[in-house]
């Protein structure tokens, strides 16, 4: 799809431009609220942190999610998604304002961890139900360019987030008044997506079969959640296309949880100088990231209709695989930034191609459970990897590369990506 086609449909399909708004906000926003976060907690002279710190600094953020995903993939599934984006992104824009002054008043890190975890998970929450939306403002062919297309500028409206972050805390100061305002503006992306969400009917997002039951009770409303994952994991069983990207992005995520740890302990070093110190040191490995994700997001449309969708999540996870025991292994920030390129398009790469199977292969009914249930599990993944990385590397020490510990633990992410390709290997003979 050329950029004269995409504006074309946009044109064309009010709804299509309104939801693209509301996920463009939002990603420009999140780049800027999390880059923000991480000048808060792990580049912060007034917040020192080590390995364990930075683990649990991240699991705050993404576990409680993880234990609210469920609710929200039953109410995507459930409620009217109009309303859900709608609110969503209000209450996200309040909780910004309340980090924002958690971190101008010098707050503990408890209130603050708090706060950015809900505002974090709202986030996703917000994404889960932009793509399980998007079938009703545009028709099933166009899905896949469509979500290439919405991929590649979003990384960039993520990036140039990140980016003023960056910009915001270097003219202000690196210290909580710098981190406060750059979270502060990051509420830009939720007055954008209240605005936009707002004009869509209701009802006009799905689902199929909308239910009004705000009076049920408690114990009821966990039944029903209970039963949502159950049919949303039968629905993901029952195609295996969709059983296989799950499986490559799950081995995605453990593996960069693993990375990001190591990222971040390289940065963190005085000894090296190839790339900046601390957090624009780590704004250009997100940006290399980006960049690999760009590229992922231009030739998978064009790899899909040619390899498959599981021949495609094969290539990538061999890809990522190589590029874990080459180059992320290397441990200097030279080889780590090529690294994030690599695995940023092998990632997407899968990504997209999950999405797309979820998006037809799902019914409207199940759709939005089964995006929530993968942000629930993935986010598992990443924290428990990423902790795990942590005992395992110990205490910070002055010459990670020279840590024979985490080479091992570099090199394990490699032998997830191998045990990712073997699911999907017993996955297509099952399929078979």
């Amino acid at each position: 799809m050329s950029d004269e086609t995409f504006l074309a449909r946009l044109r064309n399909s009010p709804g299509a431009g309104k939801l693209t708004t509301i996920r463009f906000a939002g990603q420009f926003g999140d780049g800027l609220f999390q880059a923000a976060l991480s000048g808060a907690i792990l580049f912060n002279p007034e917040r020192e942190s080590n390995p364990a710190a930075i683990a649990a600094g991240f699991a705050v953020l993404l576990v409680p999610y993880s234990v609210i995903g469920p609710f929200a993939g039953t109410m995507l599934d459930r409620w009217d998604r109009r309303a859900v984006l709608l609110w969503a992104n209000v209450v996200r824009m309040v909780l910004i304002v309340a980090t924002a002054a958690v971190l101008w008043t010098g707050g503990g890190e408890t209130p603050l961890l708090l706060l950015a975890l809900s505002t974090v998970g709202l986030s996703r929450f917000v994404m889960a139900g932009a793509s399980a939306s998007l079938p009703h403002v545009i028709r099933t062919a166009w899905l896949v360019p469509m979500n290439s297309i919405l991929a590649t500028i979003g990384s960039g409206f993520a990036a140039a987030g990140a980016g003023a972050a960056v910009a915001v805390i270097g003219v202000v100061g690196a210290g909580d008044l710098g981190s406060g305002v750059a979270v502060a503006v990051s509420a830009s992306g939720s007055v954008v997506g209240t605005v936009a969400a707002a004009r869509f009917a209701r009802g006009s997002l799905g689902p199929a079969t909308l239910t009004d039951r705000d009076d049920r009770g408690a114990l009821e409303a966990f039944a029903d959640i209970a039963a949502g994952l159950k049919s949303g994991a039968v629905a993901v069983w029952k195609s295996p296309t969709v059983t296989a990207a799950m499986a490559g992005i799950g081995a995605h995520r453990i593996v960069f949880g693993i990375d990001t740890l190591v990222m971040v302990l390289i940065l963190r070093e005085t000894t090296s100088s190839s790339l900046p110190g601390g957090l624009a040191g780590f704004g250009i490995a997100l940006g290399a990231t980006a960049v690999g994700m760009l590229v992922a997001a231009v030739l998978t449309p064009f790899l899909l209709p040619r390899l498959g969708r599981v021949r495609s999540i094969v290539g990538a996870l061999t890809l990522a695989a190589v590029v874990q025991v080459t180059f992320i292994a290397a441990l200097t920030q030279t080889s780590l930034l090529i690294g994030a390129f690599l695995l940023g398009a092998a990632g997407q790469t899968i990504k997209l191609t999950g999405d797309a199977s979820m998006q037809t292969d799902i019914d409207d009914d199940h759709r939005g459970r089964v995006f929530a249930l993968q942000d629930t599990v993935f986010n598992i993944f990443f924290v428990g990897a990423l902790a795990a990385a942590a005992f395992a590397v110990g205490p910070a020490r002055s010459d990670l590369a020279g840590d024979a510990s985490a080479h091992v633990v570099v090199l394990a992410g490699g032998v997830v990506y191998v045990l990712g390709l073997v699911v999907v290997a017993l996955n297509a003979r099952r399929a078979r």
